[in-house]
């Protein structure tokens, strides 16, 4: 009871008791005006009290909701049963509610009050006389007038009063908790992210914890720190708010006033503080045994942290320290952990809108704004907090003109009141890292984040050390592998850059833009300060470039322009900075000595400049390291001195088409180790290409004219990658022990030495080998990957010397008979639509990973499913998936009609759980579009996109643990009839468990199913059985307590791995199980998790009354339908609009959606659509195997042997009255055969039919409304197919 009171709401920080006039128009009435004055709200009765409340009720609820109660004993104050009533309340609440009382003796002696004297003697006698000589309530007063004057308080007879009253509102301020502090106007999207931190910081914990808020500047750290810290500083014994530290503490001088205040706030009274290193014992002295709470709000140095919060054990038990920085790497270098950093995100779009909407647009506001200018404010602000208030204060009230020309002046320069908060940040840079900050802003945002560092590594900067402080320092982020930056960052380095010379372009030290780059070099305005020019010209523009343009730029360092048609016949020996050219696709006509002064330049690409014909003489350029040629289809010749260059790491010829010939390498080259020739017309290589004694990776991939590959190819030593897929005249591959008749061999040298010993990768897929027994002495004891798909060879050696092989690739090898024993390593085999296959290794089982599609036969000859992968072999991997042809499961798994198995286990139990084993039936339509067996093998498998591979067939596979899933995809390509998918996965990769609880059980649940929702609807997929099996260590004893009759978890599931090996009689002892004990698994609500995990992008609740027209209104909650298979395949989803009412206040509304198909229930779903007051109306949108196809596959109709299948879905929503429900099915257009078999035997209402070519659904808050425009204009009688 204390505990649920002391979390009272506070709305009064003084309760005045008192008795009489005299008091309260004399000292009474002074205090009330101080404390006033000073800030605190003060109830006086005469003050508070409203007409109609009954006074004593009032007065209770006002000491309840106090923090601090002043009694003033005044001479007559006991004759007040009022007031003794008050004082026993206040009491009451001191005990319970931590309320402060201080007594004032006001012309009284406590001695008085304390042992009933004088006037309180007689006051108490008279009530004794009353109630009665032992009156209960007599007693109560008589303890509380005891208890009160026993409190240290103040004895007001003959002293100054003024003086007393300021050190009672002294102390009271003292008394008082911290007040709330204000956090924002409009606190848009705080909520969600204070939820989110309090889990952070595990406020029921007694641990001392740091977290750290980290974010680039207005991003609203600010603001959420101070919502955090005003939902839970009354939970602590002090709490302090520290702000603007960075501006507070611009030296080491200025942390002693912060310490200061620091000690000041958290124990009530300003303490003698003489240094920093004094004040950091004295803060570890005085809170060391006191819960506080404590905000230190933009730290930007280690220094603030080391004085003010510089270890947890400073603090008492259950302390929590909030640090808001734009610094990562200072949280980091503070101790403070990974997942003890919350990451401040923008506002998403609807949070952006609204708040942007609450400055922009007051209620009495009533200019109209056009849509595209509020999506350009939003658009420029980019979820920036910051931006959104100012933009919108500024835009309010304005008419559109002024929107226009504000978004086109904050289009050419930014805000200055942003720029000021963004550009701290930059300012506490070093001058390298300002150099890399404005080169990425101005020059490479969005680029690989590789291709940036190489950039710039260039030109001397130690870049990556640089990023990551950018990063850091929330000036950067990482997305997809590009270097990324908020636009108004963007915004504001270019700003910093264009104000270095506003009336001068040639001055200023980087140029991008289109218009600009014109100008400079149309008209030789350039000079010594610009250091980069970056552009990618759109192909409608064209560049004239002077003769001398470049003349006077020699503090140029990087220049790089795409797409310039313009002739570049010869550069300026001005550019002798110069460290990178990029000119690719550009009209480049290069001379032998075109480079000859640019000695610094170290990477070049003139990548698709076809009208390139020769390559540069690269020794004018001596320290050049990588050269990207590629796609230059004119280009006939490789310079001689490709072969001499000391330094040249790199070589991209890709695509030169015309290239005939490598030149020959006559000495030992250490420098080149990349050389690409894909899509070259190279014949032969040249046998002194061993002389590339550094290389480590040559792609020669379709390289059509490649016949011969020399055997002095074993001497490069250091070669890693060999790619030499689709080679399709290259029908031998040299054996190792070959030597050519011409050489000697020098023993003596070390790079004479045979083999790969530093080979990982070897593909030669695609190429027209018959034959493979180099593999046989291959000495390679590094190769992991190795890709022989495609070819013709029959027979595949043993490869027993390849010890450390993982993946082996044989797919499509139409004439391969025989798969000998593989490499123990071996991690994954694929040899898919091999049709001559006929026998494989028994060693198979221990692959983790097999395909074998369309090896059909395999299955002809007896493919022994039940003996390869015995279940006593199959647990014993880490992880195993077998993809298989047939449409049977291994006989010891439990087949399971549902998809998924659930149950609750203890801690002890769960450790002994090894893992699952689960497996698929499924069988695939053909289709047109399909990647069937026979596809050539110029085009092998990888070389379709991976989208298309997984929209084919994708799986995805939940494990939860206590309603948390953690999600697992599955890409299995599909190619005809029946296959079987058998995966084991380990417990710790299958379930995320955080911790278990000391007494409660853990639930525990897996499920599968078919990615309908991401990916549309797959027709095409039929799933015929499914079934699990739990793998586990030996129970012994534990099985009586673990399967106990209130079933836990039904017995036929597990498989100890203590088994004989023995599987009939495995089965057996299943079956037995399953009917003594039954099937009988643990509740789980598998329909709210079926629906969560579909796309949200799929609801919209809106308010509203009334259903869009267009939507077929259905009775009773139910959709009923009938369809035959070639209509169902039609369908591509259904549109479900319900209206509802909510009555007598807000109220949670949820739903149960029911499916059938001919009465069998199918995949249930339910949820919660949100807590609503008032009519609302909600759009949801299914795909339909989600609802009715096993497994959300398709629905199997020679399962049911009818042609028509009668559909059905009901429907049941919760909390609120459902006015009306309707739908629509989208549907491809219907043949006029279907047409008429559609009317003819009345399956569906025609009207509820949505005809729409292509494949795009109509979902998100733009689709519902381009849904419902759709429909109405369907309404109005006038049909529209597109």
């Amino acid at each position: 009871m204390a505990s649920s009171s002391s979390k009272a709401k506070r709305n009064y920080d003084v309760f005045l008791s008192f008795r009489g006039t005299n008091v309260r128009n004399s000292f009474l009435s002074h205090l009330y005006m101080s404390l006033d004055q000073n800030g605190s709200f003060t109830y006086k009765d005469s003050e508070e009290l409203r007409k109609g409340e009954q006074i004593s009720l009032a007065l209770m609820k006002a000491i309840e909701e106090s923090q601090v109660a002043i009694i003033v004993f005044s001479e007559d104050y006991a004759s007040s049963p009022w007031c003794l009533d008050e004082l026993v309340k206040i009491m009451e609440c001191k005990a319970q509610n931590n309320l402060v009382v201080l007594p004032v003796f006001y012309k009284v002696k406590p001695r008085e009050v304390r042992g009933g004297r004088e006037s309180y003697g007689k006051a108490m006698a008279k009530h004794e006389s009353n109630f009665g000589m032992d009156s209960e309530k007599v007693n109560r007063w008589k303890r509380a007038l005891l208890d009160a004057s026993n409190l240290s308080g103040w004895d007001l007879n003959d002293g100054d009063e003024a003086t007393l009253i300021k050190e009672i509102v002294k102390e009271i301020s003292k008394q008082l908790k911290p007040t709330p502090l204000h956090v924002a106007k409009h606190p848009i999207g705080i909520h969600r992210q204070v939820e989110n931190l309090e889990s952070m910081l595990n406020l029921e914990s007694n641990e001392v914890l740091m977290i750290g808020l980290w974010g680039q500047g207005g991003i609203g750290k600010t603001t959420l720190a101070k919502a955090l810290y005003n939902a839970n500083f009354r939970e602590f014994e002090g709490a302090c708010f520290l702000a603007n530290v960075r501006e507070d503490s611009k030296d080491s001088k200025d942390l002693l006033p912060l310490q200061k205040k620091l000690l000041e706030i958290l124990l009530g009274k300003e303490l003698s503080v003489f240094s920093v290193d004094e004040g950091i014992n004295i803060i570890q002295d005085r809170l060391c045994c006191k819960k506080v709470l404590i905000v230190l709000d933009d730290v930007d140095d280690v220094k603030q942290l080391n004085a003010l919060a510089g270890e947890c054990d400073w603090f008492g038990k259950g302390s929590k320290i909030i640090i808001t920085t734009r610094d990562n790497h200072l949280l980091t270098s503070h101790g403070i952990y990974k997942d003890h950093i919350y990451a401040v995100k923008p506002l998403n779009n609807c949070e952006a809108l609204e708040l942007f909407n609450k400055h922009a647009f007051s209620r009495y506001n009533k200019i109209v704004i056009r849509r595209d200018l509020v999506d350009g404010a939003l658009d420029y602000a980019n979820g920036l907090p910051l931006a959104l208030e100012i933009l919108g204060s500024f835009l309010c009230g304005r008419e559109e003109p002024e929107w226009e020309s504000a978004l086109n002046k904050l289009a050419k320069s930014p805000n200055k009141t942003i720029n000021q908060v963004l550009r701290l940040s930059y300012d506490g840079l070093d001058d390298e890292e300002k150099e890399i900050f404005l080169d990425i802003a101005c020059l490479f945002k969005g680029r690989c984040k590789w291709d940036i560092v190489k950039v710039l590594d260039c030109c001397n900067f130690s870049t990556t050390i640089g990023v990551n402080v950018l990063v850091g320092k929330s000036l950067l982020y990482e997305e997809g592998g590009n270097l990324q930056m908020h636009d108004l960052i963007q915004l504001m380095g270019m700003d910093i850059v264009k104000q270095e010379c506003r009336d001068d372009l040639g001055r200023c030290s980087r140029l991008w833009l289109y218009d600009d780059v014109r100008d400079v070099l149309s008209k030789d305005m350039g000079t010594n300060a610009i250091k980069a020019i970056v552009l990618c010209l759109p192909r409608t523009k064209s560049l004239y470039i002077g003769p001398s343009a470049f003349r006077n730029m020699i503090g140029l360092r990087v220049l790089i322009m795409i797409n310039v048609h313009n002739s570049f016949q010869e550069f300026s020996s001005g550019l002798k900075k110069l460290v990178g050219l990029d000119l690719s696709r550009s009209n480049v006509q290069v001379a032998r000595t075109q480079f000859k002064d640019f000695k610094e330049l170290k990477f070049i690409n003139l990548g698709g400049c076809q009208s390139l014909v020769r390559m540069p003489d690269l020794s004018y350029t001596p320290n050049l390291e990588e050269l990207y040629l590629d796609k230059c289809k004119n280009l006939e010749h490789v310079h001689d001195s490709v072969a001499n260059h000391r330094k040249l790491r790199l070589l991209n010829l890709e695509d030169c088409s015309k290239v005939q010939r490598f030149p020959d390498i006559l000495n030992k080259n250490k420098s080149l180790q990349e050389i690409d020739l894909h899509k070259t017309s190279i014949e032969e290589l040249p046998t002194s290409i061993k002389n590339l004694i550094s290389l480590k990776k040559m792609c020669l991939s379709d390289c059509k004219k490649l016949a011969i590959l020399p055997s002095s190819i074993y001497k490069l030593q250091n070669l890693e990658v060999l790619q030499l897929s689709r080679c399709s005249r290259l029908i031998k591959f040299p054996k190792e022990e070959e030597k050519e008749e011409e050489e000697e061999e020098d023993l003596s040298e070390p790079h004479a030495k045979m083999g790969f010993p530093k080979l990982l990768r070897l593909n030669l897929q695609g190429c027209n080998l018959s034959k493979v027994e180099f593999l046989e002495n291959l000495s390679c004891p590094c190769l992991q990957i190795l890709s022989l798909s495609g070819n013709n060879f029959t027979n595949l050696p043993t490869c027993e010397r390849l010890n450390k092989l993982e993946v082996l690739e044989v797919s499509h090898c139409q004439q391969l008979q025989e798969i000998p024993k593989i490499p123990g390593k071996l991690k994954r085999l694929k040899a898919n639509n091999c049709k001559s296959l006929t026998r494989i290794p028994s060693n198979i089982r221990d692959v983790e990973h097999v395909e074998l599609y369309s090896s059909w036969e395999l299955v002809r000859n007896g493919f022994p499913v039940n003996d390869l992968f015995m279940l006593e072999k199959f647990h014993c991997q880490t992880n195993c998936r077998v993809v298989i042809p047939g449409g049977e499961m291994p006989k010891w798994l439990l087949p399971n009609k549902e998809g998924y198995i659930s149950f609750v286990a203890s801690k002890d139990f769960y450790e002994k759980i090894l893992g699952v084993a689960f497996c698929v039936v499924f069988q695939v339509e053909a289709r047109p579009n399909d990647l069937v067996s026979n596809f050539p093998f110029e085009h092998t498998l990888s070389d379709f996109p991976y989208e298309l591979i997984v929209s084919n067939f994708p799986f995805e596979l939940i494990g939860y643990v206590n309603c948390k899933g953690t999600k697992h995809y599955r890409s299995l390509e599909s190619f005809d009839l029946d296959y079987v998918w058998l995966e084991y996965m380990e417990s710790k990769d299958l379930w995320t468990v955080d911790h278990f609880g000391p007494n409660d059980p853990t639930h525990f649940h897996i499920s599968i199913r078919v990615c309908n929702s991401t990916y549309g609807q797959h027709n095409e997929l039929l799933v015929k059985k499914c079934g699990f099996r739990l793998i586990c260590k030996p129970l012994e004893n534990d099985s009586e307590v673990l399967l106990q009759d209130d079933q836990l978890l039904d017995p036929a599931l597990l498989y100890e791995v203590s088994h004989e090996d023995n599987p009939m009689s495995t089965e057996e002892e299943s079956l037995s199980k399953t009917e003594k004990k039954g099937l009988n698994m643990v509740d789980f609500p598998i329909e709210k998790h079926r629906y969560s995990s579909h796309w949200s992008h799929y609801r919209n609740v809106s308010p509203g009354r009334e259903m869009p027209k267009g939507f077929v209104l259905v009775e009773d909650g139910t959709i009923s339908f009938m369809a035959s298979q070639d209509l169902y395949k039609k369908f591509q989803g259904l549109y479900l609009c319900v209206v509802f009412s909510v009555e007598d206040g807000k109220k949670e509304i949820s739903f149960d959606i029911v499916p059938r198909v001919n009465s069998q229930r199918r995949n249930e779903l339910s949820g919660t659509l949100g807590s609503f007051d008032t009519d609302h109306v909600w759009f949801q949108l299914f795909t339909p195997n989600t609802l009715w196809g096993y497994l959300e596959g398709a629905v199997d109709f020679s399962h049911f042997e009818k042609r028509y299948l009668r559909f059905s879905l009901d429907i049941r929503v919760a909390g609120a009255t459902v006015k009306k429900l309707g739908y629509v099915m989208q549907s491809n257009p219907l043949e006029d055969a279907l047409k008429v078999e559609l009317e003819k035997n009345r399956l569906m209402d025609p009207a509820s039919l949505l005809q729409h070519g292509g494949n795009s659904l109509y979902y998100g808050s733009h689709g519902w409304k381009a849904l419902c425009k759709r429909l109405e204009y369907m309404h109005g009688g006038r049909d529209l197919i597109y």
